[in-house]
């Protein structure tokens, strides 16, 4: 028998002041079987930081052809393709061609910077790429905060990103290791 998704429920609060972003959504994640409670989190974080109208939790893991995240305009076209982790070169070239703007949220310290390092590069001729590295301990105490119903508030000012839920508080300060103009 196959191993469930175990679902989480969120109730998101996020003052984004850096976008003049300000709502609240109500969130259904399913949480893949091989997926930490840290990359899960680090997918809420990516959702928090990109918060829209549009922008929508896909099959993720479960669905090689989909990122993590995206936002699509009314035609169907991806506007936004948000990957969380260390993707490899062709993925990340395929979702360069299919949508308007990719990012990656890369988390895991020291791995995070070998990957980079290799695969970086390579992805010199993606115009439309920019990649975020979140500090290992900081993503390490998002992990700590899940729980199966959450209400969070995220509150992003001047780059860095506070997180508060019931079980504690994090800031998060992510590295842009790559940015182009959107």
């Amino acid at each position: 028998m196959a191993l469930r998704a175990t679902i989480f429920k969120v109730d998101l609060n996020v003052a984004d002041m850096d976008r003049n972003y300000y709502g609240s959504q109500s969130l259904t994640l399913a949480r893949h079987p091989s997926e930490t409670d840290e990359r899960l989190m680090v997918r809420l974080l990516a959702f928090a930081l990109n918060a829209s109208e549009d922008l929508a939790f896909t099959k993720g893991l479960s669905d090689v052809d989909e990122p993590d995240l995206w936002k699509k305009d009314l035609t169907g076209a991806i506007e936004h393709w948000i990957e969380v982790g260390q993707p490899d070169e062709r993925r990340i070239l395929r979702a360069c061609g299919r949508a308007a703007h990719v990012t990656v949220y890369c988390y895991g310290g020291h791995a995070s910077k070998i990957w980079w390092d290799g695969v970086g590069p390579r992805l010199a001729r993606a115009r439309n790429l920019t990649v975020v590295a979140l500090p290992v301990g900081q993503s390490r105490i998002l992990g700590e905060l899940a729980e199966r119903n959450m209400d969070v508030h995220v509150t992003i000012q001047d780059g860095t990103a506070f997180v508060s839920t019931a079980r504690g508080e994090a800031s998060v300060e992510p590295e842009i290791w790559r940015n182009v103009a959107r």
